[in-house]
């Protein structure tokens, strides 16, 4: 009896001093919570500063389309040489040439039109891609979790193994249990051990994972942040999903887009007025004198026959459109399915999680109780082990459960199209996609303050 008092009062002091040093040691540091996680995806993610480059390259389609109903002005420098019988002459010349189109039947508005709403697809494809960088975080953030969960579980399985096998080996020094009793706890000890190896095998993976997807290594993570909020129903989900989900919105605009495309294809066929002019001056390279030239013309045409490559292009822009249309419809079905399956998903891992609850308390009521009897003789060591591991298997299956409930809550927030920094209201500065679109949309000249600003941005773009 004096011994077992002994153990007991020094492991509950040595217990006090490890949680007066956790507290100390976790008191120093900052914890991360899943906010930081996902500023930390926000800010590092290389496949969003992919996505926003090529946003920026479709805001300069724009640019190039607006700056085909502009003027064409260049300068002109030649010389020509001509030869005639028995005489030849060389002239040079040197001038301005301009020319601007006055009507093209709509082609080129159109198309101006058209890459405007390849901009917008193009936004939604980032915020789509936005989600999928901050739900990848999220998955990191509770895997480190629920690993961190899973290796502190197994660590108290091995002292709590341990000690059972110690009462094993006093008893079967008096007399009270076989060797058999002693070899078993010997074993359960054994496999305890190895689970543990294994466990922190999986944290070292998880929190590797964490590195990638955030940018930097978790610090004391907080252990449950509070999840967003659900909607009533799968067809509520579904709702939400259909009206603001990124993926949709965007096949949306591709489809405008494409039908633009059908308008710049037929204006093809229709007459165009062009204004052209020059002027320069002209020197023969025999005298020393120059001629000075202007000239101005107006120019009306229409396509009579080319090989049918008008009309087939107009075929294939119907043909691009139909299977653009085509999508909507399947990106529709696709994001509703999505939606339901999150809702269930989350709907599931919230009962598993309540069951995982009751499934603890049975098993901790039957664990006392075999342990109690166990000291008395009415139970052997192996129903003591058995139910040890049930205790162990349960809570298992609780962290497993609120880690896949948490994930399954931020899933279905991506479902809906809500998983941003905006909608989540994160304190981090979001990317202003039309910042650079302003600056470009009217094709600045080189020289004007626009196109200063620009380099600015640019140079700042530079830099990141």
């Amino acid at each position: 009896m004096g011994r077992s008092y002994t153990l007991k009062t020094v492991r509950i002091a040595a217990l006090s001093a490890g949680l007066m040093l956790a507290g100390f040691v976790s008191g120093q540091a900052r914890a991360d919570n899943l906010a930081d996680a996902m500023i930390g995806a926000y800010n590092t993610s290389g496949l969003l500063e992919q996505n926003r480059a090529l946003l920026r390259a479709a805001d300069e389609d724009v640019a190039q389309a607006v700056a085909t109903l502009r003027p064409i002005i260049d300068w002109t420098a030649s010389v020509t040489r001509t030869d005639r019988r028995g005489s030849s002459t060389q002239t040079s010349f040197l001038g301005l040439t301009a020319e601007l189109l006055l009507f093209d039947s709509g082609g080129r508005r159109y198309a101006v039109k058209a890459a405007k709403e390849t901009v917008l697809a193009t936004r939604q494809t980032l915020i789509s891609v936005e989600q999928q960088i901050l739900l990848r975080a999220v998955a990191a953030y509770f895997n480190v979790v629920l690993q961190q969960q899973n290796v502190a579980l197994r660590e108290n399985n091995v002292g709590l193994l341990g000690e059972e096998l110690r009462a094993a080996q006093d008893r079967f020094e008096v007399g009270e249990v076989t060797r058999t009793d002693v070899a078993l706890a010997e074993s359960s000890q054994a496999a305890a051990r190895s689970n543990l190896a294994a466990a922190r095998g999986q944290l070292d993976n998880a929190r590797a994972e964490y590195l990638a997807a955030v940018g930097h290594k978790p610090n004391n993570l907080v252990q449950q942040p509070k999840l967003p909020s659900a909607p009533a129903t799968s067809d509520a989900a579904v709702a939400v999903a259909v009206r603001n989900h990124p993926d949709i919105l965007a096949a949306q605009r591709q489809v405008a887009a494409a039908e633009l495309n059908i308008r710049q294809a037929e204006s093809a066929l229709g007459p165009s007025v062009a204004l052209r002019g020059q002027i320069g001056a002209s020197e023969g390279l025999s005298d020393s004198g120059y001629n000075r030239e202007a000239s101005i013309s107006l120019n009306l045409s229409q396509p009579i026959y080319r090989g049918g490559s008008l009309n087939s292009q107009i075929r294939r822009v119907m043909a691009t459109r139909d299977s653009i249309r085509a999508n909507l419809l399947t990106v529709q079905e696709n994001i509703g399915l999505t939606a339901t399956n999150a809702f269930v998903r989350y709907e599931v891992a919230r009962a598993s999680l309540a069951a995982s609850n009751e499934r603890i308390r049975a098993a901790q009521v039957a664990f006392d109780g075999i342990r109690e009897e166990a000291k008395l003789g009415a139970r052997t060591t192996l129903d003591v082990l058995q139910a040890e591991q049930e205790l162990l298997d349960a809570r298992t299956a609780q962290i497993s459960a609120r880690a896949e409930e948490s994930i399954a809550a931020f899933q279905l927030l991506a479902a809906q199209g809500l998983l941003t920094v905006e909608h989540l209201g994160l304190a981090v500065q979001v990317y202003d996609p039309a910042l650079y679109y302003n600056l470009v949309k009217d094709a600045p000249a080189r020289t004007s303050k626009q196109s200063r600003d620009l380099d600015r941005v640019l140079k700042a773009l530079g830099k990141e």
